[in-house]
């Protein structure tokens, strides 16, 4: 099945946004906390990608990125 343009456009967010992610755990200096989040992230996005409604998908786009954002801040406190 061939994508529409803005279907084309979403996947590449969401592919973006996973591999931010994956990127952000690698930063994770406890290997129990990595293993942990790298599953939860992987079965999130697993969970989700049959999802077709365009408002919904945006929704979890959005959500992803907050949860990037928390996570990525938690990691420079942990820094500091």
């Amino acid at each position: 099945t061939s994508l529409s343009p803005s279907q084309f456009l979403r996947r590449q967010q969401v592919l973006q946004l996973y591999r931010k992610i994956l990127r952000a755990i690698r930063e994770v200096p406890a290997e129990a906390d990595r293993c942990y989040l790298k599953d939860w992230a992987r079965e999130e996005f697993r969970r989700n990608k049959d999802a077709t409604e365009e408002d919904a998908i945006r929704m979890m786009i959005m959500q992803g990125n907050r949860q990037l954002q928390e996570l990525q801040r938690t990691l420079k406190l942990a820094k500091s």
